[in-house]
């Protein structure tokens, strides 16, 4: 081989060795920021606009959390899809959450902050025309949407106005929409709706009206975040800067809610009015509060005694909130 040919072969060499170099250093650089990334199938609902916000302001991005949001009817629909690992995490009340970790390797890792009297408030009991008072429910049908802390609600609301369980009949629906043609109609008597849509909806009906509010009850609703111990224990820097996008987005909803209720009408179509006015009653603060726990405490109790949970457990042992002490060690209780 002569020896201008070798130094063009060496050059030619050098040249590619680094050239390869490069792209692959660029390769591995995308391939870390890829995998940086924390990959998350997220349950919502049409009226929620926490998730919506936080994927649409690109605080999901922010946070370094790739998000796809799925949409169910309800949120123990999401919950209950945790199951059939439709989704990564869910967010429900404290029944369906409360069943979920009662049947599988789950955690309950947050609170919303949503138990107030003001969420309560938007809770309404509608009835039938005829219907005068608590008392008139005696013997009728009383809606449930099935899966849902409703079963308790009507037992603690009854109970609160002498009348027993066993004096009406329950009947399960698949959600508000069934009970409203069902109220309609006169297959039930009476029926709990959540929301402006909702409460405007069921209070338009010439056949019912509005009986109560569920802040007239001793229940809160308790609201929280689950997911499954194996992604929490194997992502949980990712469930920190999740928590820290979910109450990031909450302050900007509550801060801009034209922008919020604009968002929503061009996302699910919900009416801006509607949003404007749900909004500042929903404000999520992630967390862990005493009131959360009690929440959760008495409702588990009411589905053991009632069987709705085959087998008792251990509250704590359902409950992580090393994560939520990371990202706000000053809204989290200590568990005893």
């Amino acid at each position: 081989m002569s020896r201008p040919y070798l130094k063009r072969w060496h050059a030619w060499f050098l040249i590619s060795t680094l050239a390869m170099s490069l792209l692959s250093g660029c390769g591995k650089a995308s391939g870390d920021s890829q995998e940086s990334e924390f990959q998350l199938k997220i349950a919502d609902i049409s009226t929620n606009a926490v998730f919506r916000i936080a994927k649409s302001k690109g605080i999901f991005d922010k946070h370094g959390i790739d998000a796809e949001l799925v949409n169910f009817a309800t949120p123990a629909e999401g919950v209950n899809s945790l199951f059939i690992k439709q989704v990564d995490v869910a967010f429900g009340a404290d029944f369906p959450l409360l069943n979920a970790v009662s049947k599988g390797d789950y955690s309950i890792f947050a609170s919303t902050g949503t138990a107030t009297d003001l969420s309560a408030s938007e809770w309404k009991l509608f009835v039938r025309k005829e219907i005068a008072s608590a008392a008139d429910l005696k013997g009728k049908k009383l809606s449930f949407s099935r899966g849902t802390f409703i079963p308790y609600l009507w037992d603690v609301y009854l109970a609160d106005n002498g009348v027993a369980l066993s004096d009406v009949e329950l009947i399960g629906q698949g959600g508000f929409d069934e009970a409203y043609v069902a109220l309609k109609k006169g297959e039930i008597d009476a029926a709990w709706v959540y929301g402006a849509v909702l409460n405007e909806k069921f209070g338009a009906l010439a056949e019912a009206r509005e009986l109560s509010d569920m802040s007239k009850t001793p229940v809160r609703l308790g609201t929280g975040l689950i997911a499954s111990n194996e992604l929490i224990n194997s992502n949980k820097e990712g469930f920190v800067a999740l928590l820290k996008a979910l109450d990031e987005a909450s302050a900007y909803a509550q801060a801009h809610p034209e922008e919020t209720a604009d968002l929503m009408y061009e996302e699910v179509k919900q009416p801006k009015e509607a949003t404007l006015k749900d909004l500042p009653k929903n404000p999520w603060s992630i967390g862990f509060t005493d009131k959360a726990y009690a929440g959760l405490r008495g409702q588990k109790e009411y589905m053991v005694a009632n069987g709705i949970i085959e087998k008792d457990f251990e509250l704590n042992d359902k409950l992580n909130l090393d994560l939520v002490r990371t990202a706000f060690p000053d809204r989290v209780i200590d568990l005893k």
